[in-house]
């Protein structure tokens, strides 16, 4: 059983990364840097089969946009 400790750990650690998905507020925080503007609001979504994080700004002109934030990146799409 001794044995089986390391792998079970790295094997955990592996298949469930805790920095691998962006959260909520850095997602938000990354669309309001890439526009300068205010955000309106943050959904879970998916685009081209990958998770994303949908976020409605409102841009200092007064547009309305939605940038697509990848959950697994945090790149914007």
């Amino acid at each position: 059983m001794n044995m089986l400790r390391p792998l079970i750990l790295a094997l955990a650690v592996i298949a469930v990364p805790a920095w691998a998905d962006v959260s909520r507020d850095d997602a938000a925080a990354a669309a309001q840097r890439l526009t300068s503007g205010r955000v309106l609001a943050v959904d879970k979504a998916e685009s081209a089969g990958r998770a994303v994080w949908r976020v409605k700004v409102v841009t200092p002109q007064g547009e309305v946009r939605v940038i697509l934030i990848d959950v697994a990146t945090g790149k914007a799409l």
